[in-house]
Parts: C-alpha cells; sequence; structure tokens
C-alpha cells in the first residue's frame, strides 16, 4: 500500500522532473492521476508502455483542454486531489483555466506544484531551458570536468531530478502535511535553478572556508584528489576510488603498494601529482575484476564503474533487488524503502488509459462519458 496510500496527486503530463516526481510520489502509494492532452504538446521521445519506466504507478485520462468541459472534467478532479503538478511555463496553466487561484478556490486544501527551472518570475522565467541551462547558473556545471578541460554536463541529474523532482516531491509533502494541520492548501514554486543551488550548499560552504577554488579538477571531490578520481585497469575498465579520510587511504595505500610518505602527504597537494601518476601505473597492473577481488568490500573505499547493464548484476545490488525485471529489462525499483509497507508499488505504466473508471469516480454516468467520448472531450 505505502505509506502515502489515500493521498491523491493530478499531474499534468509533461517531460523530465515533473513525472519524475509523480512516479516517485506513486513508488510511495500515492494515487497518481495523469491528465493527457489530447494532440498536445511534445512530450519527448514515444516508447513503449512496458519500457516507459518514470510512467509507473498511476492511472491517465486524455482530455482536449481547449474545450470547457475538459477543464471542468479536470478541476472536478483536482476537487478531489491532495496535490497537483505542473510543468508549464509560467501562465500556461492560467490561460487554460486551471491556474492556482481558480483550482484553490474550487479545493482549498489543494497544494499546487510548480515545476519550472527558471521559476515563476524573474528576468528568465519566460525563457526555454533544460537541466544544463540551470546548473549553468548556479556554478554546479562549471565546477564539474577536468582540469583545464570544459565543464561535463552530469546527465540531468543535477537539475532535473535532483534540484527540481526531489525538491517539488518534498514541497508537497510538506505542504500536504501543512493542509492537513490548517486546513489551507499552498502553491510550491519548485525552481530548478533554486533546487540545483540549494544542491551546491557545501561547496559554497567549504568555498567561504577557504577550501575550494573555481578551478575544476583541482579540489577533493572533483576528481582534483588522487585518492578521490578514477582509474584505468588493465583490462581497459575502471575503477571508482573514494579514500578521503585518512584511515581510509592508509587501507587503500597497505593493499595497492603505496608507501608510509604517499599516506603522511595525502594532503599535500604539491604532492598529489606524483602520487596520481604513482596510482595509474599501479592501477594498469590488474584487471578490474582483479582489483575487486582484492579491494572490493574492504575500507579501502573501491568499487567498479559498472555500465547500466553492469549495474543490476552486481552482487550487492542483486541482493538488495535494487532493479526489478520487465520484458527482460532492468528497471530502478522504488526507493526509499519503509519497514511498515511492502517495498514499493511497481505497477507498470498501463498500456490504455484508465478514462471511464476515472470519469465515473467523478459521478459521471455511462451515457455522459459515452457523450464526451464522441465528442473527442474524452480521447
Amino acid at each position: 500500500m505505502g505509506p502515502l496510500n489515500g493521498v491523491t496527486i493530478i499531474e499534468m503530463a509533461g517531460i523530465g522532473p515533473g513525472p519524475f516526481c509523480a512516479m516517485l510520489l506513486g513508488d510511495m502509494g500515492a494515487d497518481v492521476i495523469r491528465i493527457d492532452r489530447i494532440g498536445g504538446s511534445d512530450l519527448g521521445v514515444p516508447m513503449r508502455k512496458s519500457t516507459d519506466f518514470v510512467a509507473r504507478n498511476r492511472r491517465s485520462i486524455a482530455l482536449d483542454l481547449k474545450q470547457p468541459q475538459a477543464i471542468e472534467i479536470a478541476l472536478n478532479l483536482i476537487e478531489r486531489a491532495d496535490g497537483l503538478i505542473e510543468g508549464f511555463r509560467p501562465g500556461v496553466m492560467e490561460r487554460l483555466g486551471l491556474g492556482p487561484d481558480i483550482c484553490l478556490k474550487r479545493n482549498n486544501r489543494l497544494v499546487y506544484g510548480r515545476m519550472t527551472g527558471f521559476g515563476q518570475e524573474g528576468p528568465l522565467s519566460q525563457a526555454a531551458g533544460h537541466d544544463i541551462n540551470y546548473i549553468a547558473l548556479t556554478g554546479a556545471l562549471a565546477s564539474i570536468g577536468e582540469r583545464g578541460r570544459k565543464p561535463v554536463p552530469p546527465l540531468n541529474l543535477i537539475g532535473d531530478y535532483g534540484g527540481g523532482s526531489l525538491y517539488l516531491a518534498i514541497g508537497i509533502l510538506a505542504g500536504i502535511l501543512r493542509a492537513r494541520a490548517t486546513g489551507e492548501g499552498d502553491v510550491v514554486d519548485a525552481a530548478m535553478v533554486d533546487g540545483a543551488a540549494s544542491l551546491m550548499t557545501i561547496f559554497y560552504s567549504l568555498k567561504a572556508s577557504g577550501r575550494w577554488d573555481d578551478e575544476r579538477g583541482n579540489n577533493i571531490l572533483d576528481g582534483g584528489a588522487p585518492w578521490y578520481d578514477t582509474y584505468e585497469t588493465r583490462d581497459g575498465l575502471y575503477l571508482a576510488v573514494g579514500a578521503i579520510e585518512g584511515k581510509f587511504f592508509q587501507e587503500l595505500a597497505r593493499r595497492i603498494g603505496l608507501d608510509q610518505e604517499d599516506v603522511q602527504r595525502q594532503h599535500e597537494r604539491e604532492h598529489w601529482p606524483a602520487l596520481r601518476a604513482k596510482m595509474i601505473a599501479i592501477f594498469k597492473t590488474r584487471t578490474r575484476a582483479e582489483w575487486c577481488a582484492l579491494l572490493e568490500g574492504t575500507d579501502a573505499c573501491v568499487t567498479p564503474v559498472l555500465t547500466l547493464e553492469e549495474a543490476a548484476h552486481h552482487p550487492h545490488i542483486s541482493a538488495r533487488n535494487t532493479f526489478r525485471r520487465t520484458e527482460g529489462h532492468a528497471r530502478p525499483a522504488a526507493a526509499p524503502r519503509f519497514r511498515s509497507a511492502a517495498a514499493g508499488a511497481n505497477r507498470v505504466a498501463p498500456e490504455h488509459s484508465q478514462a471511464d473508471a476515472i470519469l465515473k469516480s467523478c459521478g459521471l454516468a455511462a451515457d455522459e462519458i459515452h457523450c464526451l467520448r464522441k465528442a473527442k472531450i474524452v480521447a
């Protein structure tokens, strides 16, 4: 059932962080109803429902939101909901007749979650953008990459999902707690620039204390330190080394054959180039599997760098059932886990709309639903 059993979320169909936020809430037991737009905007690369892992754990209904009757159906659903997720540019929902003022008037306990890149106001609020643009404005992108080379996009994990989905999810949940205590809903302005900046708090703290500089690959957590980096092995594969603390680096040094001077000079930046050269040469003497047999599971803080194909087969990941299988494909399971509930719902994305059941829950009779379909107000 999940800890969010009894919570209803309306999701306005979109791409990126909005659907991922809805997936997280659905994984934890919320009843998520996605409103698709008939003939609506491009929502990304089409894929089969069985492999659209982010679309799991929700029901859907497709409405022609250009028609007043469709808007009324949407408002009917919103009246019964605890939260709403929308990811359009500022003003789009208002023009549709589904802005926060109208929705909160119909349901004053509603938590209205707004997901944007640049926020609801500000000079760039109406500009187009994607993850790479949002994290570029926060200092995150400039901090990632090798020394002397250009910044490297960290997939779209920081802006879309870390700074977007997760902050929207916690904002909606906090709003629902407040609404249940006070009877008053709220509007959550979840801007990816704000979330990404928040994720960078520790690095701004390190910079303020003189322990971080703006040159990429020159700091302890950006690959600048030789004991926090990746290394190629004899077979052309890679290991991740994260021996930050002295006792962990000492364990690493003992196991791979570094000397005591290397241990004593761990944090001396002038010694880093020589230490890195030594570690590069050492790790190329064995295959990844040989190094894993020696180092993995010890306090040396070394793990293999796995591909998407390899990850699900790793013994630890497999033992925890971190991935599930759908038609032979690995898909990440629900996270986090709760002792009081099953390991999270894992219903795959349904092949067909659940419009009839959703409309019946709003009190519509079968003949009314037939008329809505005939008029193409409902797909």
